[in-house]
């Protein structure tokens, strides 16, 4: 692993110091049945853009990503 990672040029990364615990990422969930219901009340407003950004604020993923799972569930 040495020999790849000095080949490529990638130093070792610093090690994490021992007085402080790792802190786990905040974890995204997947809007369930439940969250959907406050996207489809903004998509039955016509508030599809509002409804794309409440996707990712849920979710954590990309605009892309949003926008296509709204239209999947409202393709109007």
């Amino acid at each position: 692993m040495d020999r790849i990672l000095e080949h490529l040029g990638i130093q070792e990364s610093p090690a994490l110091p021992t007085d402080e615990p790792v802190r786990a990422a905040p974890v995204t969930t997947r809007p369930g049945s439940g969250n959907f219901a406050e996207i489809d009340d903004l998509l039955a407003q016509g508030k599809k853009i509002h409804a794309i950004k409440r996707y990712r604020e849920l979710t954590g993923c990309g605009l892309k990503e949003a926008k296509e799972a709204v239209e999947r569930r409202y393709p109007y």
